[in-house]
């Protein structure tokens, strides 16, 4: 009999469901809020209430997909946290009354695992190469800037993290400087391919050990284009491209330069990149290029599955299944939850 998780994501702007089948992939479903859009970021309630309206439809459009009835699931998996809170209780609500309902197991995800679990995915497409444990792997969202050693599925640890702000807030926050809409940071990489990486300089903090700080750099950021805007009003509209390239590679030189040093203190060369950030065609390519100078293996998720969604929720529930690690009702969202909480 096959083993069916149905995973539920909804830990901030992104409603998802997925259906995983024997350990593969079968449906991935995202519903996106562009209200957003209008805030230069987003807004907690108007996230809830768009998860309320989004989450039956989806989890209806993943099982048609799949091919499948409720009935066939095997256990449900949802995003404790991580995330807003708003946002938590709806999946969390809707994955308990599932599973109360259906009388079948309930698992609780730490929505940081899974975007590391998410270089476990196979689907019905392609089986990928997945990464050997130990591994690192540097976590980079909106909302997250770590370096973790995985030494196996559901064991992990946090060895370098932001003592701030996260790289991908970094990158939203100073594309707003510039006036581009929300989210800047896919803006932000399309501009800087046709820039000068070189063409300014920005700040880099001097922080101890593996640990990152991004709130430097935006006030960096801001201080240059005032002071530029004063002599030249037309400042950034003039140099669009050059400063998305400079911004982009400080901040891919502040990532990977920690990320370097705990490879070697670590002696691992198995490196991997997860999160929001890891689609991000610049610190991709600086990867690829470090990976062939310290001859490490580079893994790289799929853009569908580096972004939020539920597929990676999945295949953490289904590591927990093969355990028994199993939630009971009471249970509750964790909006600040760690990597290695329980």
């Amino acid at each position: 009999m096959s083993t069916i998780i149905l995973g539920i994501e909804s830990s901030c702007d992104d409603t998802s469901a997925s259906i995983l089948i024997d350990g593969v992939i079968h449906s991935n479903i995202i519903a996106n809020q562009t209200v957003h859009m209008n805030y230069g970021g987003v807004v907690p309630e108007l996230a809830s209430r768009a998860h309320q309206q989004n989450i039956i439809p989806v989890v209806v459009q993943a099982l048609k997909d799949a091919n499948i009835t409720i009935e066939d699931i095997s256990a449900i998996a949802y995003t404790r946290g991580p995330g807003l809170l708003g946002s938590l209780m709806v999946g969390s609500s809707f994955a308990k009354a599932f599973a109360l309902t259906r009388k079948i197991p309930l698992i609780e995800v730490n929505h940081l695992q899974a975007h590391i679990l998410a270089h476990f995915i196979n689907d019905t497409k392609k089986r990928y190469e997945h990464p050997q444990f130990p591994f690192l792997c540097l976590l980079v969202s909106g909302g997250n800037s770590q370096i973790v050693m995985v030494k196996d599925h559901l064991d992990m640890e946090i060895i370098g993290e932001t003592i701030d702000d996260a790289a991908g807030e970094a990158f939203d926050k100073c594309a707003k400087l510039m006036g581009f809409p929300y989210p800047g940071g896919p803006i932000i990489d399309r501009l800087a391919k046709e820039g000068n990486p070189d063409a300014f300089e920005f700040n880099k903090p001097k922080i101890k050990g593996l640990d990152y700080s991004f709130s430097g750099l935006k006030t960096s950021f801001l201080y240059f284009l005032r002071d530029q805007l004063k002599t030249n009003p037309n400042f950034i509209e003039e140099n669009q491209k050059d400063l998305c390239a400079s911004l982009q590679k400080t901040i891919v030189d502040i990532l990977t330069a920690k990320l370097k040093r705990a490879a070697k203190e670590k002696n691992i060369n198995q490196i991997a990149i997860a999160g929001g950030v890891s689609a991000n065609s610049g610190l991709q390519n600086r990867l690829f290029e470090l990976g062939k100078k310290n001859n490490w293996k580079v893994f790289i998720p799929q853009l569908g599955y580096s972004l939020d969604n539920a597929a990676m929720v999945a295949i953490t529930g289904y590591f927990k299944y093969l355990k028994n690690d199993f939630a009971d009702q009471s249970v509750c969202p964790n909006a600040r939850m760690k990597i290695n909480e329980k």
